[in-house]
């Protein structure tokens, strides 16, 4: 399977995802990425961490624009630790 470079992720999530996240406050990160098994660990940041609509935005827009960006990812797991937001959005 041809899967993406952790390069070619970070520079799509710094220019395409991180600016809509950016309204609410929020950024996303990369954790980590086992080129290997294609799954990719990320954190949300700022408004995102322990923001209540965290996990719609994960599974709905982040997971959505990343696996039909790059076809060979196979997954995105949150690696955040949402009890530990400081100003959620929501």
């Amino acid at each position: 399977m041809n899967r993406p470079s952790k390069e070619q992720i970070e520079k799509y999530i710094e220019e395409d995802i991180n600016p809509g996240l950016a309204s609410h406050g929020g950024f996303l990160n990369i954790h980590s990425y086992d080129e290997e098994s294609g799954i990719l660990y990320v954190t949300m940041g700022g408004g995102c961490q322990g923001c209540a609509s965290s996990t719609i935005t994960l599974k709905l827009m982040i997971t959505h624009a990343l696996t039909t960006e790059f076809p060979g990812l196979e997954s995105v797991e949150d690696a955040t630790d949402h009890s530990q937001g400081i100003n959620p959005y929501y």
